[in-house]
C-alpha cells in the first residue's frame, strides 16, 4: 500500500472519531450517571426546607401585648379540646365524608387512609358517645348535632340544668315548678375551631334545638375563615359559673340562668343565645348615676369599643355578619346596655 493511501485513510479514520464523538456528545448532553444522579439528588433533599403548615396564617401566633397595653391572648387550656399531634384534621372545603359505627370520622370515597379524627376528649361527646347516631344531622366532618343522652342529661342535671328539687345554683326555678324548657328541646352541638394558636380544636355546645342549624352553619363558615375563638366548652366545666367561663373566654349557650340582677331568665336559659370570646367582648351596664359597670370585671380593656385590639366584635366582624344574616340580634346594638359578645335568636 502506498504513502498516499496510508494518509487518506488515517484522515478519514481521525475524521469519523471525530463525528462520532461529537453526536456522543449532543445526545447525552443532559444525562448524567446513576451515581451522579443520586449525588445532585441527595443534596437537593437536603437543601429543600419542610413545608410550613398551610393551614395556619401568618397571623396564628400568639397575640403579643400591644403599645396600648392590652395583655396578650391567653394560650388554650389543656381540656380546651386541643387536636393532637398527629391528627388528621377534616378539609375546611366541604369534602364529604362519612361516619363509622363508632362515631369516628371516614374518610370520602377517594381510597385514602381513613382518617383519624375522634371526637373523645370533650366531656359532651364522650358522654354522648355514639347513642345519638340515628338522629345526628352532620354537615362535615366534626360538625354535628344531635339530641341530649341520658349521660350528658345526668351531667347538666345540677349544674346548667335544674335539679327537679329546685336546689339550683342560682334558684332559677323555684321549688315546686318545672324548668321552662325540657332536654327534649335542646341539642348537643360539636365543631372544630381555631384556638388563640392558630391551632384547630374541637369545641361543643348544648342549644336550642331550633337554633341548632343555624350554629353548626355559622360556625363551620368560621372554621372555613379560620376565625379564632380561644375555647369552645359546656359551662358545666365551669359548674355553671357564668363569671367564671367569661373571664376564661369560653364560648357558651346554653345555661338555665337568670339575667343578672333579675328574677328574669335569660335567653340563655331556653338556649337561645350564645357568648362569643366574652373577655374581648364584655357585658357592660351603666347605673342610675351614670357609672359604667363591665362584667367580667377582668374585661375592663376591652369595654372601650373605640381602641383597637384583637377578637373584638363590630359591624365589620365575620362573626357578626355571619350571626345576622341567619337572624340573630347583637347585644352590642342595645341601647340601654352593651353586651357585645351575645347574640340570640327569637324562634
Amino acid at each position: 500500500m502506498d504513502r498516499d493511501k496510508i494518509i487518506k485513510m488515517v484522515v478519514a479514520l481521525a475524521a469519523i472519531v471525530i463525528i462520532a464523538t461529537s453526536l456522543g456528545k449532543l445526545f447525552n448532553r443532559d444525562s448524567m450517571s446513576l451515581s451522579e444522579y443520586a449525588e445532585l439528588n441527595g443534596i437537593a433533599a437536603e437543601a429543600s426546607p419542610k413545608p410550613e403548615n398551610s393551614h395556619v396564617p401568618a397571623s396564628a401566633s400568639p397575640m403579643p401585648e400591644s403599645d396600648d397595653g392590652f395583655p396578650s391572648p391567653s394560650p388554650a387550656a389543656p381540656h380546651s379540646g386541643a387536636a393532637s399531634p398527629g391528627t388528621t384534621l377534616p378539609p375546611k372545603d366541604g369534602m364529604a365524608s362519612s361516619e363509622s359505627a363508632d362515631g369516628s370520622m371516614l374518610s370520602d370515597s377517594s381510597g385514602s387512609p381513613e382518617d383519624a379524627f375522634v371526637s373523645g376528649s370533650l366531656i359532651g361527646a364522650s358522654l354522648n358517645g355514639t347513642s345519638q347516631l340515628e338522629e345526628r344531622v352532620s354537615l362535615e366532618k366534626g360538625f354535628y348535632y344531635e339530641p341530649i343522652s341520658d349521660n350528658l342529661r345526668r351531667y347538666m342535671t345540677g349544674i346548667s340544668y335544674p335539679a327537679a328539687d329546685g336546689t339550683d345554683k342560682d334558684d332559677a326555678v323555684k321549688e315546686g315548678s318545672a324548668p321552662e324548657i325540657t332536654f327534649d328541646e335542646l341539642r348537643y352541638l360539636h365543631i372544630l375551631h381555631y384556638d388563640f394558636d392558630g391551632e384547630v380544636a374541637e369545641g361543643e355546645l348544648v342549644c336550642n334545638a331550633s337554633i341548632a342549624a343555624d350554629l353548626a352553619e355559622i360556625f363551620q363558615e368560621l372554621y372555613r375563615s379560620e376565625y379564632r375563638l380561644e375555647k369552645v366548652l359546656l359551662i358545666d366545666e365551669y359548674e355553671g359559673d357564668d363569671t367564671a367561663s367569661m373571664e376564661d373566654n369560653n364560648t357558651s349557650c346554653f345555661n338555665y340562668r337568670t339575667v343578672d340582677d333579675t328574677d328574669r331568665l335569660s335567653r340563655h336559659a331556653y338556649g337561645l343565645a350564645i357568648d362569643i370570646n366574652p373577655l374581648y367582648n364584655p357585658y357592660v351596664t351603666y347605673t342610675e348615676d351614670g357609672r359604667e359597670k363591665v362584667s367580667p370585671a377582668s374585661a375592663l380593656p376591652y369595654a372601650d369599643r373605640d381602641s383597637g385590639f384583637p377578637y373584638k366584635i363590630d359591624e365589620n366582624d365575620l362573626c357578626y355578619k355571619l350571626f345576622t344574616q341567619h337572624g340573630f340580634t347583637w347585644g352590642g346594638n342595645w341601647n340601654n346596655m352593651k353586651d357585645y359578645q351575645h347574640f340570640q335568636k327569637t324562634p
